[in-house]
């Protein structure tokens, strides 16, 4: 029997380790350059073969270095000396425009330097106008990125994490659409405008601005700038904003339906595995590549893989696997929330799952299919409710209390609704029935938000007590496992 319940999970202390690091790289201030000393704990590491114990410290410490140099190495690429005065910059669109009181706010990408800018246009017709992929030539000061903050929402910190270096307002007649050459930008940063001009045109053919379409745009396509306040706010109250955000649900199901697709019931063969998972990584790219999706493709990826030597395929080694991928190219999405949120609710659903769903007989659940069905969906939600929960509180303030009531309702339907889907684009007539679908579901959640104590607001804990709120989850979970694992007294007659 073993008596660590993490021993079967050794890439989760390697990836804890490396969480460590990043947040010592970001909190500590390093003088001198991680980079010999991570190399010289490497060698330390490799040399202490004949002690085992001593050396899988030294490994997890070297997790730790490198982490710390994977930030250090981050926060030094986004420090960036922008010359004083107006200066003239090549730069293509890369997001759809947002209207602000005064500006047009929209996402460009500098063709000479490969910099993220947040680009805020006087308001006017030309500005409004813009597209994903068009080209400009404009003439401005560009800033650093500002600090503003609102709560646990820390604005300067989103823009680090998404990879913006600065920020710049550009006056009317300081810019003008101009053909730009991409040959200078990566090959990853080109497929990434293919297919987010893609996207725009797929947007482009639901043609409505109404509630329903905006909801199947940001279910479907990740684009939810069409959403409106109130909708969202809906959406929170309920607690199926997660339907709206993109996320390993809305993965799955296209997973599923590729499977269904292109192989019906004779899986796990290699031709199989590579067209679902180079499928799913065309959606990733389609959708702007969220962290969320990404985290789930990978999972995704791995578990294709996996499949061929029908090995254990969602395990916390996967989704550990996952984290360091994820980490070592991009660290400081250790701080973003969707990273935080998505990992945490898939780490719960595959912790505490196995636990729920014990609590009937595998015998009954196997022969009562409907039962089986209802409790996985309770046994999943409770389980997600539990990782996310605290963070929802610390940075949203609040906790909906018909999530249960709302997931029977929001996961089928979103599951219709990315199936009808791709229907629709093949049969434009189907729209309709989609958005009936949708207007129906957004009539019952506006419904619900409006029952008495829909929702508990105004929750602000502390950093200090989330963690303890994850201490006392823990500790709940491993009391339990360990009053599985202790033999019940046998009675001596």
């Amino acid at each position: 029997m073993k008596n660590d319940p993490f021993e079967s999970v050794p890439l989760l202390r390697l990836a804890v380790c490396l969480m460590v690091g990043i947040v010592v790289g970001e909190y500590v201030i390093i003088p001198v350059s991680m980079l010999p000393i991570f190399i010289a704990m490497v060698v330390v590491a490799l040399l202490l073969w004949k002690l085992p114990q001593v050396q899988s410290v030294a490994i997890a410490l070297c997790f730790v270095a490198l982490g710390a140099l994977l930030m250090q190495r981050q926060k030094d690429s986004l420090q960036v000396a922008w010359p004083e005065g107006d200066v003239c910059y090549e730069a293509v669109v890369i997001s759809e425009s947002v209207e602000k009181p005064k500006t047009m706010a929209v996402d460009i990408l500098l063709t000479g330097s490969q910099r993220k800018l947040k680009c805020y246009l006087y308001k006017d017709d030309r500005s409004r106008s813009l597209r994903i992929g068009d080209g400009l030539c404009i003439q401005s000061r560009i800033r650093p990125a500002s600090e503003w903050r609102r709560g646990a929402f820390d604005y300067h910190r989103y823009l680090e994490v998404h990879g913006f270096t600065g920020q710049t307002f550009v006056a009317s007649w300081k810019w003008q659409k101009a053909q730009v050459s991409l040959s200078s930008l990566s090959r990853l940063e080109r497929t990434r405008l293919y297919f987010l001009k893609l996207r725009s045109r797929l947007l482009s053919r639901w043609g409505g601005d109404d509630d329903a379409s905006a909801v199947v745009a940001a279910m479907t396509l990740g684009d939810k700038s069409a959403l409106t306040q109130d909708l969202k706010d809906v959406y929170a109250v309920t607690g199926a904003s997660h339907v709206l955000a993109l996320s390993g649900l809305h993965l799955g199901i296209i997973y599923t339906l590729l499977s269904i697709l292109l192989g019906g019931r004779k899986l796990f063969t290699f031709h199989f595995s590579l067209l679902t998972v180079l499928g799913i990584w065309a959606y990733v790219f389609l959708v702007g590549m969220p962290v969320s999706v990404v985290r789930a493709a990978v999972m995704l990826s791995v578990y294709a893989l996996l499949s061929l030597g029908h090995r254990e395929k969602m395990s916390v080694n996967t989704l550990a696997f996952t984290a360091l991928v994820l980490l070592m190219f991009n660290p400081l999405s250790l701080f973003d929330v969707g990273f935080q949120m998505s990992f945490i609710a898939v780490f719960s659903i595959l912790v505490w799952m196995p636990l729920l769903m014990s609590v009937f007989p595998p015998d009954y659940l196997q022969t009562h299919r409907v039962v089986r069905w209802c409790w996985a969906m309770v046994a999943v939600s409770v389980a997600a409710q539990m990782g996310v929960a605290p963070l929802i509180a610390y940075y949203f303030g609040r906790f909906s209390t018909y999530f249960l009531l709302t997931n029977f309702i929001v996961v089928p339907t979103a599951t219709l609704i990315l199936w009808l889907a791709p229907v629709v684009l093949l049969i434009p007539s189907c729209a309709y029935l989609l958005l009936y679908i949708v207007s129906l579901l957004n009539i019952i959640l506006t419904f619900l938000a409006r029952l008495p104590l829909a929702s508990i607001d105004n929750l602000h804990p502390t950093t200090l007590q989330v963690a303890m709120i994850y201490v006392i989850i823990a500790s709940v979970y491993l009391l339990i496992l360990c009053l599985r694992r202790t033999p019940s007294p046998r009675r001596e007659w």
